[in-house]
Parts: C-alpha cells; sequence; structure tokens
C-alpha cells in the first residue's frame, strides 16, 4: 500500500495528469524517507554475525573505518534505546533482524503513531512542547541503563523531533519551566531550532550527549535517521547535529543565556531557569568531543545523501520525462513557511508563463525545517500546510502547476497541542 492514503480524492479534480506525476514523485521519495526501511538497508545478519553500517552511512574520516561487525555469541544482553517522531520503523528494523536475540527496550514516539512493535516498549510523548510522556519515557530510558553491563550492546535511535521527545528537566526545574521557555521561543517567537537547541540541552538530564553517558558502561551503536554529515569533523563542529542527543555538544550555559537574550525569551522565563543557567554548574554540563570520542562507539547515520528522500524523488521525476532543480536543501530553508510558498508559487508562475527561470515540464525540489511564528494565536496545522495554502493563494488559475508539501517523519504540526 502507498504512503499517501487520500490518493483516489487528489485525483479527482484539478490538473489530474501532473497530480498524478506529483502523487508517483511523492510516494518514492517518501519511501526513501522510511526508516524502517533505511534501517534494513544498514543492517545485514548472518547466523551469529551482525554487520551494521559501513562507509555508506559513516561520516567521512571516522576513526574507525568500515562497518561494525558483531559476533552475537559474544554479546550479551542487547537493548534499543531512542526517540523520535516516526522512529518505530528503525526499531522494527531492528526487533526483525535480531530476532530472539534482542532483550527489549525503549523508544519515544509521537502521541498518535500506531504501535508496531512486539519486544521494544513504547512510550508516547509530546511534540514540539514535551509533555509528561517524554519525562515517563526517559525515565524509563534512565532504568535500564542503570543495569547496563561491559558485556551488553545498546542500539540506539534517534530521529525528528528528539528535542521534545526526549526530555528530562535538570534538577530544580521542572517540566512546564521548560514547557513555557520553549513555547515562548518556538512557537510564540518563531526562533529556530538551532538557537533553541543550546537553551534545551543545557535545561535537560538526557540531551547535548548526556544520554551517552548513561550507557557508557556498554558497547553502543548509535544509528541516526538523519543524513550523514560530509565528515566526522563536520558532524562534531556543525551546530546542525546539536539535536542529536548522543552527540556531543560544545555549547555552554553561557550560549544558552545568550541565546535566550536574543530572542527576547530571558526575561519572561521562569525564575528557576534563569537561577539553573545563571548558576551553570560545571558538573552538569553538556558532553564534550574529547569525551565523546574515548567512548566505547560506532555512529552510523542510516540516510545517505545519495538515498536520501529529495535525490529519489529528483530521479524519479526525471524517470518520467521531467527536468529537475533543487531550489534549497535542509539547511538553507529556514524561513517562514508562508513565506517559502509564495516564494516558490511565483517561480513556478514565471516559469509556466514565460519559460523563465525553469523550462517547463520541469519539477522544483527543495527540503528543510520551515518556521511558523505564531505568536498568541491558537490552532491546528504545520509547516506543510501553512505552505499549501500560502502556494495555493499565489497560484489559483493556474493551468498546469501542481504543487505539493509533506513531512517526511510524522504529522504536519503539532495537531491538537494548542487547540
Amino acid at each position: 500500500m502507498g504512503r499517501i492514503l487520500n490518493a483516489s480524492t487528489l485525483l479527482d479534480h484539478g490538473h489530474r495528469a501532473g497530480r498524478r506525476l506529483m502523487l508517483d514523485i511523492l510516494e518514492a521519495g517518501l519511501r526513501a524517507a522510511d526508516p524502517y526501511y533505511a534501517t534494513l538497508g544498514a543492517l545485514c545478519r548472518h547466523g551469529d554475525m551482525l554487520t551494521v553500517g559501513g562507509d555508506l552511512y559513516a561520516p567521512a574520516h571516522s576513526p574507525l573505518p568500515g562497518p561494525e561487525v558483531i559476533d552475537l555469541r559474544r554479546v550479551g544482553r542487547i537493548f534499543v534505546l531512542g526517540a523520535g517522531k516516526g522512529i518505530q520503523g528503525a526499531a522494527r528494523a531492528l526487533e526483525e533482524t535480531l530476532g530472539d536475540r534482542l532483550t527489549g527496550g525503549v523508544v519515544i514516539d509521537k502521541h498518535g503513531t500506531p504501535r508496531c512493535l512486539e519486544r521494544i516498549e513504547v512510550v508516547y510523548g509530546a511534540h514540539p512542547i514535551p509533555d509528561e510522556g517524554c519525562a515517563r519515557g526517559c525515565e524509563r530510558i534512565l532504568e535500564i541503563a542503570r543495569e547496563l553491563r561491559p558485556d551488553d550492546l545498546v542500539f540506539t535511535l534517534q530521529g525528528n523531533g528528539t528535542g521534545s521527545l526526549l526530555t528530562l528537566p535538570a534538577a530544580g526545574v521542572s517540566l512546564e519551566d521548560v514547557r513555557q521557555v520553549v513555547y515562548t521561543f518556538q512557537i510564540e517567537r518563531g526562533g529556530p531550532t538551532v538557537d533553541l537547541i543550546p537553551i534545551r540541552n543545557h535545561l535537560d538530564r538526557m540531551k547535548g550527549g548526556q544520554f551517552s553517558r548513561c550507557l557508557q558502561l556498554a558497547r553502543v551503536v548509535h544509528l541516526i535517521a538523519f543524513y550523514r554529515p560530509p565528515s566526522y569533523a563536520e558532524m562534531l563542529a556543525s551546530p546542525n547535529y546539536r539535536w542529536l542527543h548522543t552527540l556531543p555538544d560544545e555549547t555552554t550555559f553561557a550560549d544558552a543565556v545568550e541565546r535566550m537574550h536574543k530572542w527576547d525569551v530571558w526575561e519572561t522565563a521562569p525564575q528557576a531557569v534563569r537561577d539553573y543557567l545563571t548558576r551553570g554548574d560545571q558538573r552538569h554540563e553538556t558532553l564534550k568531543n574529547a569525551e565523546f570520542e574515548a567512548m566505547r562507539s560506532r555512529v552510523f547515520f542510516i540516510f545517505p545523501p545519495e538515498l536520501g528522500m529529495v535525490p529519489t524523488a529528483r530521479a524519479r521525476a526525471e524517470q518520467l520525462g521531467l527536468r529537475t532543480h533543487v531550489l534549497f536543501d535542509n539547511y538553507t530553508m529556514l524561513v517562514e513557511a508562508s513565506q517559502a510558498g509564495r516564494i516558490v508559487a511565483n517561480l513556478a508562475l514565471r516559469s509556466e508563463q514565460a519559460g523563465d527561470p525553469f523550462t517547463p515540464p520541469v519539477a522544483l525540489l527543495s527540503s528543510g525545517e520551515m518556521l511558523v511564528t505564531v505568536g498568541q494565536a491558537r490552532g491546528m496545522g504545520g509547516r506543510n500546510q501553512e505552505y499549501g495554502v500560502s502556494a495555493a493563494l499565489e497560484i489559483g488559475g493556474a493551468r498546469r502547476i501542481v504543487m505539493a508539501s509533506v513531512d517526511s517523519d510524522g504529522t504536519d504540526g503539532p495537531g491538537h497541542q494548542f487547540v
């Protein structure tokens, strides 16, 4: 069954031929972004020998080259621990590959995602503003972590949404304190995730690499449902990876305070938050590069850029006879969703009417984390619906333009959380 469940409804009106092409392209891209298939591709088991990852999945110049080869006869217990939107797909691939050798585990997924796991416990939490389920899931992860032994093997899983789902507030800071800060910063102010990360990481007992600290007694393989960085050094240095909480974070308490001032969040933040960040207790600082590199672990990203959603969708569009252009990538689309929709819609209109800047028939593709500044408003929806509505207002009446926007790893926006 395809991933687009209402395909017949989408095809019964409008530019049907164009819509059929669009759905074909989206289906190809969404399958490439499916963590289940991506994780299966990174695993190979022959009897008691398990091979994980390899150069296709590891950042270039990683300390250990090649795949991680595991003799299951020399391993004690095996656990899967993680969090992220749609992360159950990756966990299911591990369940199927490991079979009875899997001891158990815990993953935290977003409310509303159907359960598909048998041996791994699923705890549901809220996104983008964390709730009690997120903290409860973290406590369950820590319960397993406290009992780990040197011969144990742990697979960690992380994907988009882990910044909210993996939330366990620091001592002296309440969950409601964290919720208030995140809501003000991200929902009311429209601040980007890259600036929110140092704040969240320093208000938490799991974030900023502290997840890895909990596991260091065991042998650990980190599987990350994100695009592989160009190099190991880039993975450690770039702010684009600090939301992955098994990886180190070189930011400081002072950076967290600076970001709160930058987005005018400091003065309205709960006193407990300001006190905790100002105190800056170094015993609770985030994991730094040197400590991480000394750990007994490997890191693999299950979405090699060559096999990702946009390259796969692009290849399918070209197979269907379309010219293709990639407008934005993951790191250059930090713009308001409504603005992005209008910009791309007008590029499409200009191309339809004048053959410039792109000559039809053409598919224009982009990816990245768009922003939606909500302010004091309430309602349902998310980035993709905002993009789609703003684009529709621009292309109304166009006969040969079809536009679509999809979320590759979950539902679009917070759903009922802010109604």
